[in-house]
């Protein structure tokens, strides 16, 4: 479709996002959103707020999400540096609740994964100076904010913590969220 190629996943509404990028002696120019595009694939959210974060070597985010009426869909981009993008289905009555998918992110595959509302997302920076971009459907609303731990053992995300030294780097907050059981369902 265009300037992009879209995958599905394993995780129904979960979308893996290539763009196509021209190179020459210069550089690079790539379109990172197209409406007319998306909306040719089928894509039919509306982005409202982009945000951007800046990590270190083994800063890991998450996993974090939106409940009603503040839904947040998010589509993820790293634009310096590599991360391990990840995210779980917490859709109440989802045929793949529980589930996760996570991929490769960085500057060099130029990838974007979109994660709908009802999909606890988060990430660990593989590299320095890491720059994540995001764009969302729905604006941050502190009072509708949740998370789930990021290692719960009963969702089994894989993360690549051998590249990192074998330890995340994690705020106080996302030290102690509740695992998927505990977590508000979507």
């Amino acid at each position: 479709m265009g300037q992009f190629k879209f995958s599905k996943t394993n995780i129904a509404g979960v979308l893996i996002i290539e763009p196509k990028a021209f190179f020459d002696n210069r550089g690079f120019f790539m379109e990172s959103y197209n409406k007319q595009n998306f909306a040719d694939a089928g894509f039919t959210d509306v982005f409202v707020q982009d945000n951007h974060s800046v990590s270190g070597e083994g800063v890991l985010r998450g996993m974090h999400y939106q409940i009603n009426p503040a839904p947040m869909g998010k589509l993820v981009r790293c634009i310096k540096g590599k991360i391990f993008d990840a995210g779980v289905d917490i859709r109440k009555g989802s045929k793949t609740f529980g589930q996760w998918f996570g991929d490769i992110l960085d500057e060099e595959n130029m990838k974007m994964i979109y994660f709908p509302p009802g999909i606890a997302h988060g990430f660990l920076s593989l590299a320095e100076d890491t720059h994540v971009y995001y764009k969302c459907t729905g604006l941050y609303s502190k009072e509708d904010e949740r998370a789930m731990i990021w290692n719960d053992p009963a969702v089994g995300i894989k993360w690549p913590l051998d590249q990192v030294g074998g330890t995340p780097i994690l705020s106080d907050k996302d030290k102690v969220h509740p695992g998927i059981k505990g977590a508000i369902q979507f």
